[in-house]
């Protein structure tokens, strides 16, 4: 079978940026990670088999020096020293381990250090997403002429409402080639007419180099989880803004709030964080209330909201980010991340739901155990986790009544 993944920064740029944020603060720590597929989908037989085959090619995918030069030139708040990082990286098949039982069922797990592990989440999902529908045959009725006119015109509509917005599709695409259709579409329609939106670009590097646009992206709840396993999640926000700026130095500055919903983020939103960060992303709870606690949390520090990004990408499509855009444009800078409704989209496909989710850590490779972690977004059905670890966290958090 094909090798799936073929390009080193066929990646999301927030692994990139995460991982270069873990080398220079938390270079020893080590990290468990742990694949759900939230619609229990039978795979088809054997395909363990050629997920851990498409896992162990991606040893010999390396960066290019054209891929480091476009790192270089187009994401300058990364330091010089991470290019040499990654001109040395190389995958390792033993991170990974791969399971189906009896019923289909897939279990993938990661464990190694984090620094390492944390460049395999995106590829891996991308490779689950693309060989299932290779597997079951799917992808042999993929019409990419057809799905380039749907793209384009899906652009128009966003562009025409005055949406900004950039393709977050990589994980859960329904192949390469879907990404790739969906990019080039929303470029040349960008470039094909005037409105008052725009396409910013795609979170995927070797598409935004490839096509000449602006990579996209910042961080994810990794990175919150990672610290409240290690710290606690009282203060667990506070200590990623943090760490995210003694990396970036105000660069890269939006903040993923929701990792443990809005009021412990509040609560640990500060006045000099406030001012620092350029704004927020929404990724759970309802869009509207979402924003209007946003807004509030800005005027009550005397910050005008009008100047602040939001970022909206919780299961967008066209007609939810106009509806977004309409309340939105005069109460903040509103921008929208979308992803599957882009890169999964073939009439009669069921997009896969998965994720992997950083589930326990520990801060270096001398502790004898993990402490385990977990998300609590604003969506019960996010939340990530063993139920015990979800109770402990929700009771700290004071977000539940303990049992009596």
């Amino acid at each position: 079978m094909r090798q799936i993944i073929q390009h080193f920064t066929d990646d999301d740029l927030y692994k990139f940026t995460m991982c270069c944020a873990v080398i220079e603060n938390f270079p020893r720590t080590q990290v468990r990670y742990k694949f759900n597929d939230r619609d229990n989908t039978v795979y088809p037989e054997g395909f363990a088999d050629e997920l851990r085959k498409q896992i162990a090619m991606l040893e010999n995918v390396i960066i290019t020096d054209e891929e480091i030069a476009f790192l270089r030139t187009r994401c300058r708040y990364i330091p010089a020293w991470f290019s040499s990082y990654l001109k040395g990286f190389r995958y390792d098949r033993q991170w990974v381990s791969v399971h189906q039982d009896n019923e289909g069922h897939l279990s993938i797990e990661f464990e190694g250090c984090w620094s390492d592990t944390i460049l395999l989440e995106v590829k891996v999902l991308a490779i689950v997403s693309e060989l299932y529908y290779m597997m079951t045959g799917q992808s042999e009725n993929f019409d990419y002429e057809a799905y380039y006119h749907k793209s384009w015109d899906k652009a128009r509509r966003l562009i025409e409402a005055g949406c900004t917005f950039s393709d977050f599709g990589t994980r859960r695409r329904a192949s390469f080639q879907t990404q790739e259709t969906v990019v080039k579409a929303m470029k040349e329609c960008q470039d094909s007419m005037s409105g008052p939106g725009r396409f910013m670009g795609t979170s995927n590097v070797y598409l935004a180099m490839k096509y000449n646009l602006v990579p996209i992206g910042t961080m994810a709840h990794e990175l919150i989880c990672a610290i409240a396993g290690m710290y606690g999640p009282q203060m667990a926000n506070y200590l990623a803004m943090r760490t995210w700026a003694n990396t970036y130095r105000g660069a890269l500055g939006t903040f993923l709030y929701d990792t443990y919903g809005w009021r412990i983020f509040s609560l640990n939103f500060s006045e000099d964080y406030a001012n620092m960060f350029k704004g927020l992303r929404v990724d759970s709870g309802d869009n509207f209330h979402e924003l209007d606690l946003i807004i509030d949390k800005y005027r009550s520090l005397n910050i005008d909201p009008r100047t602040k990004v939001i970022v909206f990408s919780n299961g967008l499509n066209v007609d939810k980010a106009i509806e977004i855009q309409r309340y939105a444009e005069d109460k903040c800078i509103p921008s929208y991340g979308i992803g599957t409704h882009f890169t999964n989209d073939f009439e009669g496909v069921r997009p896969r739901n998965i994720v992997i989710k950083l589930i326990a850590v520990k801060i270096t490779e001398s502790w004898p155990f993990y402490f385990s972690t977990c998300k609590l977004s604003e969506d019960r059905d996010k939340y990530t986790g063993d139920k015990a670890t979800v109770r402990r966290f929700l009771e700290t958090l004071h977000l539940t009544e303990p049992d009596k």
